[in-house]
């Protein structure tokens, strides 16, 4: 199971740092990704980190001001956000995939075990 948490309401400009800490399995071995829903609009993934932490990848637009690690002596992965846009407000989402899954990062599919998510609320 995740858990998603670090969420809050943060102005313009501003930082954030998400947790996803998993409470069984072995978190090493997995993927995990973080995605995005804002009301009325499909999840999109924001980034994703594999087991070892040596490979990962964000969408463009979060680029240069998201990174995403993870600690695995914790079962811990992180969303350390900075620089945050109005556009950023949405509930975030940790996820996790097996390490010999198939399918693409980028899509919220091929994830198989999913946190609560988490509320990111940037006024301007």
């Amino acid at each position: 199971q995740l858990q998603a948490s670090g969420g809050g309401l943060v102005q313009a400009g501003g930082s954030l740092r998400l947790s996803c800490a998993a409470s069984e399995g072995t978190f090493s071995t997995y993927v995990i990704g973080w995605f995005r829903q804002a009301p009325g609009r499909t999840r999109e993934f924001v980034a994703y980190i594999r087991g070892s932490g040596d490979r990962g990848d964000y969408r463009d637009s979060v680029k240069g001001r998201f990174t995403i690690s993870r600690d695995n002596a914790k079962s811990t992965a992180y969303l350390q956000m900075n620089s945050l846009k109005p556009e950023d407000t949405a509930l975030y989402y940790c996820a996790a995939r097996g390490p010999f899954s198939t399918g693409s990062y980028y899509a919220p599919r091929f994830y198989t075990d999913w946190g609560q998510g988490t509320q990111v609320t940037v006024s301007s």
